[in-house]
């Protein structure tokens, strides 16, 4: 005597075990999002649902069981049975979640997780009140244990795998079916033996009327913890991407309704607590911004293609700032869009990194090319001072000790141009550099701060070495009286400089100029487009020059002993 089970109450059977497979793995995939108290609240959660599903299967495909009479359930067994199924479900979830569980874990795990699972159908079959005694055959118990089991090992292995939607789908499919198919196979072993003289167990509520009420409170339950895990995985990427600075935006269609997270309020130029539209972004926008937006997302839209661009706004409380935009059509109804969603960025200073790393390297290439320029006017003023020594000297170390000491004077006046850049140097720390081998005592200079360019710098110190060297070996300088008065001042934007010696042997012009004058009037008037008066006077030699100076120093009447 054994009755078959209606084909409604199969299907509800494996609609519930399929839909708690799914839940159960859902749920354990936020297990991986969570730390701490929150993790293992999501593994209980997962274990719940797959008990629950389990045991719902169970009682759901028990009211379509017929034995022939009336049937009861005894109440502390049913609840049992309940227990038994998710704790088995949750012990085991927790053990093969644990970190570094291996194989052996799983498999351990499983057996147990099937034990339960067996356990709680036999159970719940005790706890079936009828005229009939049930009895079960070997093999099938068997088998149903096996199938339990595998069930099991295949849930605990599902769960722990990142996969696809669709390959979730289908482990789910494939895991109610083996849990369906365990509790029909142990449902395939049972046999019933009528007890002679037994009291039928009193009718119950309508089977259909009652399953249907239990999958109906089952699938509430589980789409209740499905739409929690949306809810948390929502709430765990804005939570991220206020941690990150970054707007989260939705924008329904096709009637344009913007929504913006609060962070994205304030990216946009909002606030975080008030209103933003679309209309206010588009008040940011200029004429052709605000034209470009529009090209940009309208292509989005109708080609479903990722929407990507940054616009500059602007508001008077705030001024300007530039901003990216991103996102793509997620929701689509009937071939139509329906939503856009995605995010927006503040990158501003990304902006300001790009154009000043573009101005640096501008400047790079600029400061490379003046090198060149600089490097070839060096060369060429060392093959000048070559040349020109060699024409006045007569003995190779006459020739070596003067093309030497001219060498030396531009490389001091380099390095006063290097200690600014080689974009200015001041006459003080000119005169410093080039009269620090001399006693002090025999200096005497006054004159207001005065900044010379590049070029007005190597030529002046060629000059003043080249009167400082003829000092030294003809005039205030080779005695040791003697004293060199050098003052400037400024006239009309140009700087004159005189040049006084005093104390030292008398001196008068030769027949012709040497090289010294010579190269002091070519520097005068070639590199410093200056004029030089160079001449004789009773007290030693005096010079005065003149040249422009770029721009009109400030006057600061100081002196330099």
């Amino acid at each position: 005597m054994h009755s078959g089970h209606p084909s409604l109450f199969v299907l509800l059977s494996v609609v519930v075990a399929v839909l708690g497979s799914w839940t159960a793995l859902d749920l354990f995939a936020r297990v991986r999002s969570h730390i701490g108290r929150a993790r293992w609240n999501w593994l209980a959660a997962a274990g719940a649902a797959m008990g629950l599903s389990i045991w719902s299967m169970h009682f759901i495909a028990m009211l379509g069981f017929d034995p022939g009479g009336p049937v009861a359930y005894d109440p502390a067994l049913t609840g049992l049975s309940l227990f038994l199924a998710m704790g088995a479900t949750c012990g085991a979830f927790f053990a093969a979640a644990r970190e570094g569980a291996g194989p052996n874990t799983q498999l351990i795990a499983a057996g147990a997780m099937g034990s339960g699972i067996c356990a709680m159908h036999y159970v719940g079959m005790a706890a079936l009140h009828t005229a009939v005694a049930l009895g079960y055959r070997p093999p099938f118990v068997v088998a149903s244990f096996l199938i339990a089991v595998a069930a099991s090992l295949a849930a605990l292995w599902a769960a722990r795998r990142r996969r696809s939607l669709g390959w979730r789908a289908l482990a789910a499919l494939v895991l109610g079916l083996a849990i369906v198919g365990m509790h029909y196979t142990a449902m395939a072993g049972l046999t019933l033996t009528p007890i002679p003289g037994a009291t039928p167990a009193p009718a119950g509520a309508p089977p259909l009327v009652l399953g249907a009420g239990v999958a109906a409170a089952t699938l509430a339950l589980l789409f209740l913890a499905l739409t929690i895990s949306l809810y948390d995985r929502r709430l765990n990427v804005l939570s991220a991407l206020e941690a990150a600075r970054i707007g989260y935006w939705e924008l329904t269609l096709p009637d344009f309704t913007l929504h913006v997270s609060g962070p994205g309020r304030v990216i946009f130029g909002g606030r975080a607590d008030a209103p933003f539209t679309r209309a206010d972004f588009q008040a940011r926008l200029s004429a052709t911004e605000l034209a470009r937006s529009q090209d940009l997302l309208g292509r989005a839209i109708a080609s479903g293609a990722d929407y990507d661009a940054e616009y500059e706004l602007s508001a008077p409380e705030r001024g300007a700032w530039w901003i990216n935009v991103r996102g793509r059509v997620v929701d689509w109804s009937q071939g139509r869009p329906r939503r856009m969603a995605g995010v927006v960025l503040d990158v501003t200073e990304r902006r300001q990194a790009f154009h000043d790393l573009a101005a640096a390297e501008r400047r790079q290439r600029m400061l490379i090319d003046e090198l060149n320029h600089r490097v070839k006017n060096t060369l060429a003023t060392v093959q000048s001072i070559a040349r020109q020594t060699a024409k006045g000297s007569n003995t190779s170390p006459e020739f070596r000790e003067a093309f030497e000491a001219r060498l030396v004077a531009l490389s001091r006046t380099h390095n006063v141009l290097t200690r600014h850049a080689w974009e200015q140097a001041d006459l003080k720390d000119l005169l410093a550099q080039e009269f620090a081998p001399h006693p002090t005592q025999q200096f005497r200079c006054e004159g207001p701060s005065v900044s010379l360019t590049p070029r007005q710098t190597l030529g002046l110190g060629m000059m003043l070495h080249e009167l400082t060297t003829n000092a030294v070996k003809y005039g205030a300088l080779a005695a040791p009286g003697g004293v060199i008065a050098l003052t400037w001042r400024i006239e009309d934007r140009d700087l004159v400089l005189e040049w006084r010696e005093t104390g030292g042997p008398p001196v008068m012009a030769g027949p012709k100029a040497g090289f010294g004058t010579r190269l002091i009037t070519a520097l005068a008037r070639d590199e410093l487009h200056g004029q030089v008066v160079y001449g004789f006077e009773p007290g030693g030699v005096v010079c005065r020059v003149r040249l422009p100076l770029a721009q009109a120093p400030d006057l600061v009447p100081d002196t330099l002993a």
